[in-house]
């Protein structure tokens, strides 16, 4: 293998955790920011609730006043009775007395339906207010926990990207070795990743096949060799190749059982 790519190698892993981490970073706002919004949403939705019992209250404040209202009209025209003197007269007022009796039944109906809609609107209110504790509970939970994983994330970060300048200064110091970065750097913008290990006669990237030739000149170790000297690159999505001899050695087949033997019989 080419001394360059061995290093690329493990600069490649590190590039991908500290890819990982800066995606991490930037994810863990945005679930606080959604759970802040949700915790409004609860807020907003308990406002909705508390109009609804205010104009409530408002309405049987004004059906209370009414009834009171056509009460005093009530005993104001029984007196009006009391000293009529004509059946015109009497005839007239009881029909305003009845007329104020159904107003009152009325608004005392009207009443006690604001009053049961009253009833499960504090049962909405309830609700609401636990699920807005139950919200900013959530929320500082998250804040808290966002805060720390935040901490240890950014840590990580520096320590990767601490890796990475160091092992890059090491490639560079090689004759090759600021070329084999140009590459890797070129490659990485291009398709996420530069480095794809052959395997099983296939790039890992893409899957496809490699040709023969190329294929054992990937596994030949020897000095001198291709591979040693050369960066070679998958000729179909075209990552950098690497051959590891480890992970592709072929898996030792299991001991064949050898059957007992047949006995005659007696």
């Amino acid at each position: 293998m080419h001394p360059d790519l061995a290093m690329l190698v493990v600069l490649q892993s590190h590039d991908i955790e500290a890819k990982r981490l800066r995606g991490q970073i930037a994810a863990l706002p945005r679930l606080v920011a959604a759970l802040e919004l949700k915790a409004a949403a609860t807020v907003g939705q308990r406002t909705v609730v508390l109009d609804l019992i205010a104009k409530e209250e408002a309405l049987r404040r004004r059906q209370e006043s009414e009834i009171a209202d056509q009460k005093q009209k009530l005993a104001r025209t029984q007196k009006k009775i009391d000293i009529s003197t004509t059946s015109v007269q009497v005839t007239a007022l009881e029909h305003e007395l009845a007329f104020a009796r159904a107003e009152i039944n009325r608004l005392e109906d009207a009443e006690l339906e604001s009053m049961e809609r009253g009833e499960a609107l504090d049962a909405q209110r309830a609700g609401a207010n636990q699920a807005v504790a139950e919200a900013a509970s959530k929320l500082e939970q998250e804040r808290a926990r966002t805060d720390d994983l935040l901490a240890r994330d950014r840590a990580a970060l520096a320590e990767v990207d601490a890796m990475c300048a160091a092992l890059r200064a090491q490639i560079a110091q090689s004759d090759t070795g600021e070329d084999s970065l140009s590459t890797y750097d070129r490659i990485s913008r291009s398709k996420g990743t530069a480095v794809s290990q052959a395997l099983n006669q296939k790039c890992s990237a893409c899957q496809m096949m490699v040709r023969p030739q190329r294929w054992n000149d990937l596994r030949d170790n020897t000095p001198g060799s291709e591979s040693s000297q050369t960066l070679m690159t998958c000729e179909n999505c075209g990552h950098l190749l690497y051959y590891d001899p480890a992970r592709d050695a072929p898996q030792p087949k299991p001991a064949e059982s050898i059957p007992a033997p047949i006995l005659p019989s007696l």
